[in-house]
């Protein structure tokens, strides 16, 4: 006797590739959105790495009454003995990373032998969370951010106008353009010379955001659209890639007497 033969439920290959059709599509909706959510994430905490600098930057004023200086002693081809300590050396006890700070020798220069094993230590608040690892020539110690020792984009920087400068420690008191307007510290992501013990890692701003040339170390960062800077207040701004010039130059001066437009920041 014959059994009646019931169809068997399945996919055809129609319906398969409209399924897989359907999950690209949502892959593909998705993916930007979670990419955005850890951006954002990390964005996010490059704030919070520059908030933890600038309560060092004003503990450590608080202590000397002036700002730490931005470079100890600027090594030239004339001099090339000069220590050239850089600012974020000199604040390390006010990160709490007094055991860090005690195994550097600030008599000797940044890359003296003696500060071989400290200059060489990773330390997590000096980096940005979207920053990547690029080659470099040392081993020592990367830093996502620099010094503002001025501005190159209304004129040139003689005598310099930031607030991080060679041999010369700034105190509140010179910030005449109030500190809420002036920064201190901003991301320079990418430079080659960017280590934390290391003095050249102070600039002076000369293009728009983002827009320097890879010889330049200037404000710029792997954040989409902008970077994350520090006022001498302890306040952190993300400033787009199309911020004004005009303002741009002014909040790198600490004494231009400039009137910034709220609308600009």
């Amino acid at each position: 006797m014959l059994r009646s033969l019931r169809p068997r439920s399945a996919f055809t290959l129609i319906e398969l590739l409209v399924v897989i059709g359907i999950i690209a599509i949502l892959t593909g909706l998705l993916l930007p959105a979670v990419q955005q959510v850890r951006e954002s994430a990390r964005r996010s905490g490059c704030s919070s790495h520059l908030r933890q600098i600038g309560l060092a930057v004003a503990s450590y004023h608080a202590t000397y009454r002036k700002l730490p200086v931005g470079c100890l002693e600027w090594r030239s081809g004339s001099n090339p003995e000069q220590r050239q300590l850089a600012w974020s050396a000199q604040i390390l006890p006010q990160l709490e990373q007094v055991p860090l700070a005690q195994q550097l020798d600030l008599t000797k220069a940044f890359d003296a032998p003696a500060n071989r094993v400290a200059a060489a230590v990773t330390v997590p608040v000096f980096l940005c969370p979207s920053s990547a690892e690029r080659g470099r020539d040392s081993d020592r110690g990367r830093i996502d951010y620099g010094g503002i020792y001025g501005e190159r984009i209304s004129g040139p920087n003689h005598p310099p106008k930031g607030t991080m400068l060679i041999d010369r420690a700034i105190r509140f008191r010179e910030i005449n353009d109030g500190l809420s307007q002036t920064l201190v510290v901003g991301e320079d992501a990418g430079w080659s010379d960017g280590e934390w013990v290391n003095g050249r890692n102070i600039f002076d701003q000369a293009f728009a955001i983002n827009a320097a040339p890879a010889f330049e170390n200037d404000l710029r960062s792997d954040h989409p659209g902008g970077v994350n800077v520090l006022f001498c207040d302890g306040h952190v701004q993300f400033l787009s890639d199309e911020f004004n010039l005009d303002a741009l130059a002014a909040i790198c001066t600490r004494a231009g007497s400039e009137i910034v437009n709220p609308m600009d920041k």
